[in-house]
């Protein structure tokens, strides 16, 4: 398919960040209507945050999963193709299908790519019994399974050396499965391994404190500054590159759930649009795009230094948004996103901590009350209240 489109505004990416911001621009704006067009390939949407509890058996996997066309905010122009290349110097960009996509403005929203090749037999592992991933739909019911069947031995849960959508997840599967474990009773026949490539269990020190405390209480194993490079399936062994001293470590394991590396996207790496790293790279205030004025760019593709969450998009959409608006009518460019972001860390079923903090670090709590306290009021909050918001209120641009 070729052809090409003129759209005022391109949104790239139909994630959570680019239908926020979608429906947030045509509230405000109705004169973009018609004109405002949002590429992105995939017939579902997912509520990704779900999958934790998915994992731990505790949710349906269905119930995070909803079909595109039913999000694609009216007024909206739906590209079902996938961006390929971007030359903002142009303004325009090109499509897996070889459309070729002219824009005034342009929003960059593509999330992050999920590089299941990263970790060497990775995809093989998936097939056999005792690896798991919660990080795709067709993975997650996996995690549930080897979870429950679990008969003892050794657990691990890795963390990898790559940014990853919410930085939380892979030690809140770890915590259900100790939980499940006591409650079939093969807790102390296992030995639960969080092999990390971070220096430390959490980056904020009020919830590090917290989650310290859980570690110690479940009996879990830290080893950190560990990023697993292989998995050899036939022997059951997970191989570890430490980090600081560059050596190898072989690990058994009965039960293995991997994290796997992440980063951008490819048109995205391959842009004008991207810093050394490959991410969108944009002024860490307005998400404005620092080289090319007409470019705003949010989400997990951006290269703002914060957790990559939903949470952090609830925010930085009104800013993106704001901001494109005052540009279109030559305005100065306002409003201000601070980092903000947000982790509901699950630490067993009925439990949660739920960390908010900003840029610097600090913490920037909702509630009136000590939020690094696990709690069944946050737990409910994450299960129950965040779901409904995501489909009823952030995706149609309401919140």
């Amino acid at each position: 398919m070729s052809g090409t489109g003129r759209y005022r505004v391109v949104i790239v990416g139909a994630g959570s960040a680019g239908i926020t911001v979608a429906a947030r621009l045509l509230r405000a704006e109705k004169s973009l209507r018609g004109s405002l067009a949002v590429l992105d390939p995939a017939d579902k949407h997912y509520y990704q945050p779900l999958w934790t509890l998915v994992g731990g058996g505790v949710a349906k996997k269905e119930a995070s999963e909803r079909e595109m066309r039913t999000l694609i905010p009216r007024g909206a122009v739906w590209i079902k193709d996938a961006a390929a290349a971007v030359q903002p110097g142009k303004k325009e960009l090109t499509t897996r299908e070889g459309r070729r996509i002219c824009y005034e403005y342009l929003v960059v929203a593509a999330g992050l790519e999920i590089r299941w090749d990263g970790i060497l037999g990775l995809r093989e592992a998936l097939r056999t019994d005792g690896v798991c991933s919660n990080y795709s739909y067709d993975f997650v019911g996996k995690t549930w399974e080897c979870i429950r069947s679990f008969r003892g031995g050794t657990a691990i849960f890795t963390h990898p050396n790559t940014p990853v959508k919410c930085g939380g997840a892979p030690q809140k599967i770890m915590y259900l499965a100790d939980d499940c474990f006591r409650r079939s009773g093969v807790r102390d026949q296992a030995e639960i391994v969080f092999a990390s490539a971070n220096a430390a269990i959490f980056q904020v020190k009020k919830y590090a404190d917290t989650l310290e405390t859980v570690i110690a209480r479940k009996q879990i194993t830290t080893a950190y500054r560990r990023n697993l490079i292989e998995i050899r399936p036939l022997t059951r062994e997970a191989v570890f590159e430490h980090l600081d001293t560059g050596e190898r470590e072989v690990m058994c394991y009965d039960m293995l759930h991997v994290t796997p590396p992440m980063g951008p996207p490819a048109f995205l790496r391959e842009s004008p649009l991207a810093d050394a790293d490959g991410w969108a790279d944009v002024d860490k205030h307005t998400l404005q795009h620092k080289r090319y004025p007409n470019v705003f760019a949010l989400g997990d593709c951006s290269n703002l230094p914060t957790s990559k969450t939903g949470a952090a998009i609830r925010k930085q959409a009104p800013v993106a948004v704001q901001n494109l608006l005052a540009l279109m009518r030559g305005a100065p460019l306002a409003a201000r996103y601070d980092g903000y972001t947000s982790c509901p860390l699950v630490t067993g079923y009925n439990k949660l901590v739920l960390a908010e903090f900003d840029y610097t670090l600090t913490p920037r709590e909702t509630f009136p009350f000590d939020q690094a306290k696990e709690r069944w009021s946050m737990y409910v909050l994450k299960k129950d209240l965040l779901p409904a918001m995501y489909w009823n209120g952030m995706l149609k641009g309401r919140m």
